[in-house]
């Protein structure tokens, strides 16, 4: 994107929503820092200012300005570095559409 930028990912390691980021984020070769939270303990003031809504993880924060919800963090990363490494998404509407539809029944079910 030409700038220098900061990408921070907030997570925990047992978390598979923390983990679908750091896959797209690899995917893409985009240097980030990684950190992890304690959820269960005292969670830190950077997740409770960058989530304040729900104070979970995982949040991406891309020059200071938070992304929340792991499938939000993962388009963002792939509409974001669209130049770098493979399409996370289908091109085309109806199978990206799909490809929404499938990841939230996982979400659900699982």
């Amino acid at each position: 994107m030409g700038e220098t930028e900061e990408v921070r990912l907030l997570g925990v390691w047992f978390s598979p929503y923390a983990i679908r980021p750091k896959i797209a984020l690899r995917l893409k070769s985009v240097d980030y820092d990684y950190v992890e939270e304690d959820l269960f303990g005292s969670k830190s003031e950077l997740l409770l200012k960058s989530n304040p809504v729900h104070n979970k993880v995982p949040v991406l924060i891309h020059n200071n300005k938070p992304i929340l919800e792991s499938l939000n963090i993962v388009e963002y990363i792939d509409e974001t570095w669209n130049a770098s490494g493979p399409s996370i998404l289908p091109s085309h509407p109806h199978d990206r559409a799909q490809a929404r539809f499938w990841s939230a029944f996982v979400d659900d079910k699982f």
